[in-house]
């Protein structure tokens, strides 16, 4: 019936369109049977014949208007009659519209170019519209009984030749039960053996076979399984007996773990204060000797003498490094160590470094080279106490196992990390050593302990360092020829260029001169100083004698030639590179002390240049070295007499006055009768420990402000945090150093009164 309505409109469509066309062509016939006569009377101006032509025109069902303007636009002959009213206009109204104005211009054959006027006729629409809707009900209303019919002879047809067959088949469907013993079939329906429905029901008989099949295995499979599960449950119930036997001995290895747990954390507290305490009374008299030792090489004495107590001073050093060493390996098994984050210079952390062990290497006539990438930025986060004991002892290292060559330092940024490369030319490893140098005290072999020394705890230790900082320490060597360490921190960036020496900051005076080199290629610190001076900018020439430059020449102890070429130099200056510290300058000449220091080269050229350098942040102080501090009156609270002795020594010569207190109670009644600008306090005292003494420091209001500086022999993690958390401003470990003191005094000391 769908295919039927749809053929249907289809059909209407098209009458529609024709119905259009031949409403065009009929009234276009009209006028154009009309315009000849309508031509004449125009001619003519016969008024009569005009209105009989136009009465003719009327009688067309369809025409409601006829007239025949002249052409000055004047009505010459009208006629006209109503449009017929129906209930069904609307529709012819909306299909073909409800008028349609036709028009065509007068002409005579003989006078073509004679303007006569215009034949007009209006028609309505309506007439033709009826006669198509007309014709498109009888085409509707026929087309759906035709439908009607035929669908009534297809479901007559289908009924019996395709749905009866097929109740059959579902009726004899409904009647299969999956529990019935019984093989049953469906029955192919009378004349539908070779068709479809003959097909269908083979196919759903050889499922049903399959279904009889599965289910006698799915019976044998239950019969199966019903004697699977007894045994199933025979030995689920043995399991169970099992695991709870289990469950039990487990628990009672859990009870027995949490006592061990325990137990090993008591004696892990007790391993850290043990370690503190040992500490403190091992450093305590340790610190007592070095300071007594300190002290006399102050005084005047005979180099026997001087040269007999610096080397018990340096065995007493000695002695100290390998107890901080074996104390940093206790915090951080113990997990106690702290790290600190804090900008620092890497830079200037690795030239000093350098220039502390050049003295070392020196007297083993190998070189310590500082080869800092140019562009390293110049300072990072994190903690530049323990980067600075990582480098000491691979250089330490480095230097011990070297006889002859040099030791090269590089540092560079790769992959946002830090990476530090200690790289030497001394005995190197077996492939067995390696694996045993981080170890604690173990050494690549057993030959190496007996002529080298050492403990083995330095490498150890600064595997453990690095690993604490998120870091990778790698070594790669070969027996004979040296070793190399690779030690990657991912720093982060602080400051890109902050307190660094840029090429803005080279004075035009020493670029326009340029330097003169007079160094070997193969001088180990020849390509440091090359660099340094090409990432300034500054021009760089092989040195002639007729060059006028700074001549930077290398120069040793005897070496006649170089030391000519220097004093004859008419240039604009000289500066002697000195890699053994045995060079002399004369006159005007300045010496480059090797390692490298970035800030030394700078000065040396500026020197040179005939300039005065004033790097930045640098001020009148800063330059001459000193800071002048006024004599401030101190209260020093420590129990140890020698420890007295030494620390009150050193503050009277830093210039100060010193108040002894033997104690926490001590300090606190020395406080009451005087006025004291600074306290130093020891931590670890009988009667009243210093922490005590400065909580009653702190709760009395007159004393609020006054620094309390805490000295104390302990290194343990938390020492500095127990010393901040009880008051104390500041901390500063023994043993007692001037340098440290007056650096500790100059930054806590009060602003001298202003005079009236």
């Amino acid at each position: 019936m769908v295919l039927g309505l749809i053929l249907n409109i289809a059909q209407v469509t098209l009458d529609f369109f024709s119905a259009r066309d031949s409403m065009e062509q009929e009234i276009r016939a009209l006028i154009d049977i009309s315009h000849s006569p309508a031509s004449q009377i125009a001619y003519n101006i016969d008024i009569r014949l005009a209105e009989e032509l136009l009465d003719g025109l009327l009688r067309h069902p369809a025409t409601i208007d006829a007239r025949i303007i002249d052409n000055n636009g004047q009505t010459m002959a009208a006629a006209s009659q109503s449009s017929p009213d129906s209930r069904y206009r609307w529709i012819s109204d909306l299909l073909f519209g409800d008028s349609r104005v036709f028009s065509q211009e007068l002409v005579v054959p003989q006078l073509s170019d004679l303007p006569l006027g215009n034949l007009t006729v209006t028609i309505d629409t309506y007439h033709y519209g009826l006669l198509f809707l007309e014709r498109a009900a009888y085409t509707l209303i026929s087309g759906l009984l035709k439908s009607l019919v035929l669908t009534a002879a297809l479901l007559t047809v289908f009924y019996f030749v395709l749905t009866r067959p097929m109740l059959n088949v579902i009726g004899a469907l409904s009647r299969v039960r999956a529990d019935s013993p019984e093989k049953v079939r469906l029955p192919v329906p009378h004349n539908h053996r070779e068709d479809e429905i003959g097909q269908m029901v083979g196919i759903i008989n050889q499922h049903l076979e399959t279904i009889d099949s599965s289910l006698v295995q799915l019976r044998d499979a239950e019969s199966a399984m019903k004697n699977y599960s007894s045994q199933l449950e025979q030995e689920v119930e043995d399991r169970t007996r099992e695991i709870s036997a289990k469950n039990e001995a487990l628990q009672r290895g859990n009870r027995a773990l949490v006592r061990a747990k325990e137990d090993a954390v008591r004696r892990a507290r007790s391993r850290a204060n043990f370690l503190a305490t040992m500490s403190h009374e091992i450093r305590t008299p340790l610190n007592g000797v070095l300071g007594m030792l300190g002290l006399a090489l102050e005084g005047d004495l005979e180099p026997a003498q001087r040269n007999r107590i610096e080397i018990a001073l340096n065995a007493g050093q000695s002695l100290l490094s390998l107890l901080n060493d074996i104390l940093d390996i206790s915090k951080v098994e113990a997990g106690k160590l702290s790290l600190e984050n804090i900008p620092f210079s890497v830079r200037n952390l690795i030239e000093e470094c350098a220039t502390l062990h050049a003295q070392q290497a020196r007297r083993k006539n190998i070189d310590v080279v500082t080869d800092i990438e140019c562009d390293l930025p110049e300072t990072f986060l994190g903690d530049p106490t323990r980067t600075r004991q990582i480098l000491n002892n691979l250089l330490s290292n480095a230097i011990k196992f070297t006889d002859q060559g040099s030791v090269r330092i590089r540092a560079t940024r790769f992959n946002a990390n830090l990476r530090i490369d200690v790289i030497d030319t001394g005995i190197g490893m077996s492939k067995e050593g390696l694996h045993r140098i981080f170890s604690p005290f173990s050494q690549a072999d057993t030959d190496t302990t007996r002529l080298y020394g050492g403990t083995g705890l330095g490498l150890t230790l600064c595997r453990q360092l690095v690993e604490r900082m998120h870091g990778q320490i790698l070594v790669d060597s070969d027996e004979g020829r040296g070793t190399h360490f690779t030690v990657n921190l991912p720093l982060p960036l602080h400051d890109q260029y902050s307190g660094g020496i840029s090429s803005a900051d080279i004075p035009e005076s020493v670029r326009t001169a340029g330097v003169d080199l007079s160094i070997p290629h193969d001088y180990p610190h020849r390509l440091p100083i090359e660099s340094q001076l090409r990432a300034w900018s500054i021009p760089v020439r092989e040195a002639s004698r007729n060059n006028g430059g700074i001549l930077l020449v290398a120069v040793d102890k005897d070496d006649d030639p170089a030391r000519k070429l220097a004093d004859q130099w008419t240039g604009t200056g000289v500066v002697l590179v000195d890699r053994n510290g045995t060079v002399d300058a004369s006159g005007e000449q300045q010496v480059l002390s090797m390692p490298l220091r970035r800030d030394q080269l700078f000065r040396t050229l500026c020197a040179a240049a005939g300039l005065r350098p004033v790097a930045k942040g640098e001020n009148e102080d800063s330059i001459s070295g000193k800071v002048v501090t006024r004599p401030l009156n101190l209260l020093l609270v420590e129990d140890n007499q020698v420890n007295q002795v030494v620390a009150s020594s050193m503050l009277r010569k830093l210039g100060h006055w010193v108040t002894l207190a033997e104690n926490g109670k001590r300090a606190l009644e020395a406080l009451t009768s005087g006025e004291f600008d600074i306290v130093l306090m020891d931590c670890q005292m009988p009667v009243m420990d210093g922490y005590q003494a400065t909580r009653k420091i702190r709760e009395n209001p007159e004393w609020q402000d006054l620094p309390v500086i805490a000295v104390t022999a302990n290194v343990m993690q938390g020492d500095r945090d127990d010393c901040l958390e009880s008051g104390m401003n500041d901390y500063i470990t023994k043993p007692y150093n001037r340098a440290d003191l007056k650096s500790v005094i100059d930054r806590w000391a009060p602003p001298e009164p202003q005079e009236d």
